[in-house]
């Protein structure tokens, strides 16, 4: 498939949230999704190995990811939390659904599952990630060199919600 390449969704600085960890993650997600549309073979018994062999790490990475960006969102009291989090479980309902159906014997079109990442992917960094930056730059002590101070990383591996 010759389009491959033109599905292929390419990390800049304009997708940065400006927290290393979570700009990682962003661009192992991107990682992902890219690795899926490169296994678009239009070969559904090597697509449907290629989906069942990587599917639940992708999964696990994906809420990992969330679990990060949610910790951040808690400890800064960041306003827009609950609708976010409303998203991020909108998204794993909707991918564990394909999962489940996979499982199920439902064919997978890895092309349109790809670009449903992609489309979410593009629409939830560019536009409510950028939401929640905006505020930790607010809220956050600029450092002379320029990085926000206390570092969301260690909010990240310190931060346990009340229970």
């Amino acid at each position: 498939m010759d389009n491959k390449r033109n599905e292929q969704i390419i990390w800049s600085d304009s997708f940065s949230v400006g927290i290393k960890l979570i700009d990682d993650q962003h661009q192992g997600l991107f990682d992902i999704t890219n690795n899926l549309y490169s296994h678009v073979t239009g070969n559904e018994d090597e697509e449907r190995a290629y989906f069942d062999e990587v599917i639940n790490q992708a999964l696990d990475y994906v809420k990992n990811h969330f679990v990060t960006e949610e910790k951040c969102m808690l400890a800064t009291n960041f306003p827009d939390y609950h609708k976010h989090k409303k998203t991020h479980d909108e998204f794993t309902f909707t991918v564990l659904r394909s999962v489940n159906e996979f499982k199920s014997g439902k064919s997978i079109v890895l092309e349109k599952f790809a670009g449903f990442l992609k489309e979410w992917i593009l629409s939830h960094i560019a536009v409510m990630d950028k939401q929640y930056s905006l505020y930790f730059r607010k809220i956050a002590a600029i450092k002379r060199d320029g990085k926000l101070a206390p570092s969301l990383e260690s909010v990240v591996n310190t931060y346990k919600p009340a229970v």
